[in-house]
């Protein structure tokens, strides 16, 4: 190996756990003395479909069910998507393309080719069971900064596990 590509390979490696370090000192916090929150982490989708589809991206949800935004994050860093809504529109940003709609669930099945309970996010993050249509969560885990949420019905079926950057 040249002395180059070593040296390279010690940066990126520093960079690795330089990110690794910022990433393990992320907590739910408060953005506000309102409802307003804001949560880190990593979140895996699979769909039941056909073909099955399978994706994985860190996140960032802030704000509330009725005004906030999400965040997905590739491995590096880089923005994959934003997600906004407010009472009145929902918009979906991802690289150039931005898509506005009434409803913050057909941009989550644009997204993702599911509709993806986020009102109901805000609540299983802060440890509470909260209703979605379809959606049952396991919240067991959520000490852990871990849970599971299983969607049966409509097709495809849906398995979304969620681990929360304590």
């Amino acid at each position: 190996m040249t002395s180059r590509a070593a040296r390279r390979r010690v940066w990126l490696s520093l960079c690795s756990l330089g990110m690794l370090t910022l990433a393990g000192c992320a907590t739910p916090r408060s953005k506000s003395a309102s409802a307003a929150a804001f949560w880190s982490g990593r979140l895996a989708l699979q769909l039941n479909s056909t073909p099955p589809q399978n994706w994985s991206a860190s996140f960032e949800l802030q704000g509330s069910a009725e005004q906030g935004e999400m965040t997905l994050l590739s491995p590096i860093g880089t923005t994959l998507a934003r997600l906004s809504w407010t009472p009145q529109e929902a918009l979906l940003e991802q690289g150039q393309e931005k898509i506005k709609s009434r409803n913050l669930r057909s941009l989550s099945q644009h997204l993702t080719g599911t509709d993806l309970p986020i009102p109901a996010l805000f609540a299983w993050l802060a440890g509470q069971a909260a209703d979605a249509p379809g959606w049952q969560v396991d919240l067991s885990a959520h000490p852990e900064g871990r849970m599971t949420a299983r969607r049966s019905s409509p097709s495809p079926e849906a398995v979304l596990r969620i681990l929360i950057d304590r």
